[in-house]
């Protein structure tokens, strides 16, 4: 697991503290176990998804260049799937180049500003930012940095509205980046909207997401999708993909 500089000085005995954090006051909704536990149907996805036809692409009739941002301790490679489809349809994928997403920095935001201008700068147009899970986070925030560089925010369950414990992740977040995760080391107001179009896609099957926080409230986003997807489904399942690719398909 590839840690941040700051989060690397924070002890074991911290992180344990910081997992085992009590709530104050009433207990945040969070998707029930039962929805949690099917997204263990992930590990079968390779195989599942080799017996049934490819998601519907349609051929782009503006191809667009898409920067990826994967999810929280997950890889450009969980994305690999979702990517390729993206690109069958005659769009253009990049990657974030930072491996694992392990949480919030200033360091990794400066990097991706960068890598947002590298991309703006080679292509000579304004590539669509598509974060899953806390990728989503990170899309908004550049967004909010640089917004003439970013033509649109696409999040895939991610959690930028209402209490931000209200999902089955949060403890394992603060172990893992060393904060809390009311109190990241940047991007704290989340929940304020990007001022280029951002469209938020959620499901009602999330097992990771509350769908509220995922869903926004009108004035933290343009638009919001309702797709039918665990919430590591978002990288794999064809209707998933399907409405992201319909979604490139709007300008």
């Amino acid at each position: 697991m590839q840690l941040t500089a700051s989060s690397s000085r924070i002890g074991w005995r911290e992180r344990l503290q910081l997992a085992a954090q009590r709530v104050e006051g009433p207990a945040p909704e969070r998707p029930s176990l039962s929805l949690l536990t099917r997204e263990a149907s992930y590990l079968v996805s390779p195989l599942t998804r080799r017996l049934r036809r490819a998601p519907r692409a349609e051929k782009a009739r503006n191809p667009k260049i898409i920067l990826m941002l994967p999810g929280f301790i997950s890889t450009p490679v969980t994305l690999r799937y979702l990517a390729q489809n993206i690109e069958r349809a005659g769009h253009k994928t990049k990657r974030w180049k930072l491996g694992f997403n392990t949480g919030p920095s200033p360091e990794r935001i400066a990097f991706l500003e960068e890598r947002l201008l590298e991309v703006r700068e080679y292509y000579g147009v304004k590539p669509i930012l598509l974060g899953w899970s806390l990728g989503g986070l990170f899309a908004r925030e550049l967004a909010k940095r640089q917004p003439d560089a970013v033509s649109k925010v696409i999040t895939l369950g991610s959690p930028f509205s209402g209490d931000p414990r209200a999902n089955n992740a949060w403890r394992l977040y603060q172990f893992v980046t060393g904060h809390a995760v009311d109190n990241p080391p940047v991007g704290r107001d989340i929940h304020v909207k990007p001022p280029v179009e951002t469209v938020a896609f959620w499901s009602p099957r999330d097992g990771v997401i509350a769908p509220r926080s995922a869903r926004g409230k009108p004035e933290e986003r343009d638009r919001e999708v309702s797709v039918r997807c665990t919430h590591m489904g978002y990288s794999y399942e064809h209707g998933a993909i399907e409405a992201v690719l319909q979604e490139l398909q709007r300008d």
